[in-house]
């Protein structure tokens, strides 16, 4: 019984490539449809997936719940003060945030004197670099995501104790220390006064405007910073996150409403203060390739519908041009079962095969691309590993085998719908 059975599934299979090889042309053409559809569906997944990563890459040195706020003019006269004065943040500030605002979850303080100031020449032996200086605070790491190579980063005790102390970009030791040199436990000069050289970071990405500035940048614990550029108790900005269930949006508000309340600013005086939120920048790059993700299943699945449907018509063709032949069959005893079985077969044959080598050209051309991206070194810092994830392929060929068995369907019906002595003639 059960070598009849694999007899004559291989009868069925015999007769199903001869027909396809008799017919050779219109079945390659066919193929190709569906070949392309695919092919074309899993390239623009790729593509959408490395244009995804570049933008995201540009996120990838923030924490994503970060928002910065700093001081700015104020445009509303309040409490006897006029309209354009000019307020700064201070240390107080920064305590007072911590007991006021819950929802912070990481805070830090920060001041900057940007590379050209004239006053923050960096020097070590008879090399020196005009370089920016950070006066930061340790939590900044929390925020600001350095990693660090070499060394440790800014702590406590250096904050507290005002300590001479200095954390420096990868890039900055090309250009005060020899090639073969270590710059951990060395000296630096800024301002003729010596710092320890305590750690070296690198930036995770270097997809990111403030790079060429960072990466060669030179991190002071802010009391030193504060007493070396004689700030007092001056404080730049201030860089926060928030607790993982509060939005930065309401973080930032709570902040500045503490803020102005210090500082004598009208609560409705939104110009007074200057911020940024990463969280909701972060989410319109995110909803943005939601729409694009979209476009692409949409273009991509009508593409290949177009090709399915070519297979359909194929079917009906190659039904119509063997009536008499299913005809004989059905005389002869083959039940509708087994004729339609032939039918969904041979479209799924038309289906399947262009449809698995699509999906295989589709990812080794992806991989290709991205493996060229990095032999030759190309900065395509918004392209990043073009790449189709393991869940979407598998969604491919879902969609492909349904889309085949879908394109059998009509023609399978339409074999059977003659009696056998009506399609014998």
């Amino acid at each position: 019984m059960i070598s009849k059975m694999i007899r004559f599934e291989i009868d069925i299979w015999q007769e199903i490539l001869y027909t396809v090889r008799q017919n050779r042309l219109r079945s390659l053409l066919t193929a190709f449809g569906v070949f392309w559809g695919l092919f074309m569906l899993v390239i623009m997944i790729g593509t959408g997936h490395g244009l995804q990563k570049g933008a995201y890459s540009e996120f990838s040195g923030y924490a994503t719940n970060s928002v910065f706020i700093w001081p700015r003019l104020t445009t509303k006269p309040y409490k006897g003060f006029p309209i354009g004065r000019r307020f700064k943040f201070t240390n107080e500030d920064t305590e007072v945030i911590r007991r006021m605002v819950p929802g912070v979850s990481s805070l830090a303080p920060r001041g900057r004197k940007r590379g050209g100031d004239g006053s923050n020449n960096v020097t070590h032996g008879d090399r020196t670099a005009t370089l920016t200086i950070y006066g930061d605070h340790p939590e900044v790491q929390n925020i600001r995501l350095l990693q660090m190579i070499s060394g440790r980063f800014l702590n406590r005790l250096d904050l507290a104790e005002r300590r001479k102390v200095a954390v420096i970009g990868e890039e900055t030791i090309k250009l005060l220390f020899e090639k073969e040199e270590s710059p951990i436990g060395t000296y630096i000069s800024i301002n003729n006064i010596n710092f320890k050289v305590i750690g070296v970071y690198r930036l995770p990405s270097r997809n990111d405007e403030d790079y060429e500035e960072e990466a060669k940048a030179v991190f002071l614990p802010l009391s030193t910073f504060q007493r070396v550029f004689n700030w007092g108790d001056v404080v730049g900005w201030f860089s926060i996150t928030s607790q993982p269930q509060v939005k930065a949006s309401v973080v930032r508000d709570e902040v500045i409403r503490v803020l102005a309340g210090r500082h004598a600013v009208a609560p409705e005086d939104e110009r007074a203060f200057g911020s940024w939120n990463m969280e909701d920048e972060f989410q319109k790059i995110a909803d943005l390739f939601v729409g694009i993700r979209f476009i692409v299943w949409f273009v991509g699945i009508f593409t290949l519908i177009a090709g399915i449907i070519g297979v359909s018509n194929i079917m009906l063709i190659a039904v119509k041009e063997r009536t008499r032949e299913i005809g004989i069959k059905r005389t002869v005893g083959a039940t509708p079962f087994s004729v339609i079985s032939q039918v969904l077969m041979e479209a799924l044959l038309l289906t399947s095969i262009p449809g698995y080598l699509s999906l295989v050209c589709g990812v080794a051309v992806l991989e290709g691309v991205g493996r060229l991206i990095h032999i030759l070194k190309i900065d395509a810092q918004m392209f990043q590993d073009p790449s189709i994830d393991f869940a979407a392929a598998l969604l491919a060929l879902a969609v492909l085998t349904i889309a085949g068995t879908l394109a059998g369907l009509i023609p399978a019906y339409r074999a059977v719908q003659d009696k056998p002595v009506e399609a014998l003639r």
